[in-house]
């Protein structure tokens, strides 16, 4: 019995970190820093149950950690659009594009992509 239930734990362990790695390898990726400067390209879609959404497209400059520049593509499924000038953290993914994002504060952005943002 102990014997089955190491050997359960073990495969349940295997299937787990399987499944992180390929998370990660799905959805991970290099990180990218923009600052939203537009509204957005909005359009309108409805599905069929007639509910509409809305979404918002936007075409970036981002740069990651070491300052290096990115055009970056993605759609904001919400009710308005993104905040201006907010800054936003977002993976990229090379075989997926942008996989999500996230708003951050100036003071997390690392130090050569803040410059860069900033024109400086």
């Amino acid at each position: 019995m102990k014997k089955l239930l190491v050997g359960l734990a073990v495969v349940v362990l295997v299937l787990f970190g399987g499944l992180q790695i390929a998370q990660k390898m799905v959805m991970g990726g290099e990180s990218y820093y923009v600052q939203i400067t537009t509204n957005g390209e909005k359009s309108t879609s409805q599905d069929s149950n007639g509910n509409v959404s809305n979404e918002y497209d936007y075409d970036l400059t981002g740069y990651n950690e070491n300052g290096e520049s990115k055009e970056l593509s993605f759609t904001a499924f919400k009710d308005r659009p993104l905040r201006k000038e907010a800054y936003l953290k977002i993976t990229w993914n090379e075989k997926r594009g942008v996989t999500s994002y996230e708003e951050v504060q100036a003071s997390d952005i690392p130090t050569k992509a803040l410059n860069q943002l900033k024109g400086a």
